[in-house]
């Protein structure tokens, strides 16, 4: 009993240490613009902090440790290749970028893409994060629910609380800091349990002998196809995603963006190694077990009981965190691209800010007790698809071509290309995911709108 109250005890006292961290002076937004963008006054770390603060999730930590379980060293494709879509950020897109002067993407698109882009893109891509947003809420439901045996009602209903919490008090300026603590928590725990896990496997020699090489330490373990789409869907993601590029916007100039990115790039993949250490050390003493338990169970049966309530209060606020620059970047959006296209300008917008982005968050709650979650869950190719195929080849268009895009070539891309991957998603056309599907029509389309643009400039602008 004591052990458990131990457990209960830390896990609820690192949640209050977030939470007053949320709430304090340094995190609290004075403005609509520090809400969304930290009044462009983040520094590197900041910048870094809210990028790896919605990057680093779930999928990082305990779905890294589940398919390091299932396949080994191939698990590392999504922080490796997380690390990677920061280090093409800061080296290619961080600095036009920041001084592009904008808060959301599509903003930045319409530059080139025409005005006519910069709706129905906001539209595809807030829905797309929409959906991720969901998908985190059940996680971190799922993550209460075990611990406290608690109904999807109030597990739900918990986690979209501490959502709003931490969106709302401080929104991109809150972000930064959040962000860099979480990652603290996750960094502490994830390199104690993959360097303990390393030395009750009994180090490199037995696991090389217990595991034969192939699959278990090669990158391609479950195949050099998958792998390489692994690949590219982070690198996708990366640069669709209003709310790591909402990070950049925020910076207080072009080295502090391209140096957020970079440290984003440095520190997100030993995250990814130190789950993969716990995935074969689990496999190697328990191969029976559900892969999801594998981070789990490790760590209320090897860490000290009170280090285990502070791991579980990081893998809990990783989703929270996750979730809550989702619903910021989903708020942003529609504020700059949609709402205050029809409204009269303020002064202080703070307030409308707020008022979004709970809708949104209080939006995707309604689902989960509709018990649309399943369903939204098997939509999850929606929330990739929608984003990359939107709004990937157009940006980079945009920034490396300016205005030798086509603005028609944009428009057509943006509409028809999201609709694909729906089309394909919905009716089952997948022979080729559909976010490629997406990504092949988008391509074509600018590919030819370029072209024809030299041909007749006149008539194609």
């Amino acid at each position: 009993m004591g052990h458990h109250i131990l457990f209960l005890g830390a896990f609820l006292l690192t949640l209050l240490v977030m939470v007053a961290l949320a709430l304090g002076g340094k995190s609290r937004a004075g403005s609509g613009q520090d809400f969304s963008l930290s009044g462009r006054k983040a520094g590197s770390w900041h910048v870094s902090g809210a990028i790896t603060g919605t990057l680093v999730g779930g999928a990082s930590t305990i779905g890294t440790v589940q398919l390091a379980f299932l396949y080994g060293l191939s698990a590392w494709w999504f922080t490796l290749g997380a690390g990677l879509a920061c280090l093409f950020l800061g080296l290619f897109l961080a600095v036009p970028l920041r001084r592009g002067q904008v808060e959301t993407i599509p903003q930045f698109i319409a530059r080139y893409h025409g005005e006519r882009a910069r709706v129905v893109a906001s539209l595809f891509s807030a829905l797309g994060m929409f959906v991720q947003i969901v998908a985190q809420l059940l996680a971190c439901g799922a993550i209460l629910a075990v611990l406290f045996q608690l109904s999807l009602f109030w597990s739900a209903l918990i986690s979209t609380g501490l959502v709003a919490l931490f969106t709302l008090s401080g929104g991109m300026k809150g972000a930064g800091l959040l962000g860099l603590v979480k990652l603290l928590l996750l960094y502490l725990t994830m390199f104690s349990a993959g360097i303990l896990a390393y030395r009750l496997s009994g180090g490199w020699a037995e696991l090389r002998s217990f595991y034969p090489a192939a699959p278990w330490f090669s990158l391609f373990g479950y195949g050099v196809r998958e792998g390489i789409s692994d690949l590219v869907s982070m690198l996708v993601g990366v640069i669709s995603t209003q709310t790591y590029l909402q990070a950049v916007f925020s910076a207080r100039d072009t080295t502090a963006a391209r140096g957020g990115a970079l440290l984003s790039a440095a520190l997100i993949p030993p995250l990814g190694l130190f789950g993969v250490l716990v995935g074969l050390y689990m496999r190697q003493v328990n191969p029976e077990l559900e892969s999801a338990l594998a981070l789990p169970t490790f760590i209320l049966d090897q860490l000290p009981t009170v280090f285990a309530g502070v791991a579980f209060a990081a893998l809990l606020i990783a989703a929270v965190g996750t979730a809550s620059g989702l619903a910021l970047g989903v708020a942003t959006t529609l504020k700059v691209d949609i709402i205050d296209r029809y409204r009269i300008a303020s002064s202080d917008d703070l307030p409308l800010m707020r008022m979004v982005t709970l809708a949104v968050v209080l939006l995707a709650f309604v689902l989960l007790l509709f018990n649309l979650g399943s369903a939204i869950m098997h939509w999850s190719f929606l929330s990739m698809g929608l984003r990359g195929a939107t709004l990937c080849l157009p940006l980079l268009f945009a920034v490396f071509l300016a205005e030798r895009t086509s603005a028609r070539a944009g428009v057509l891309s943006i509409c028809l290309a999201p609709s694909v991957v729906i089309v394909c998603g919905l009716f089952g056309l997948e022979t080729v995911p559909p976010l490629y599907s997406g990504l092949g029509v988008s391509l074509m389309i600018l590919v030819a709108g370029v072209v024809l643009k030299r041909l007749w400039p006149e008539r194609l602008q």
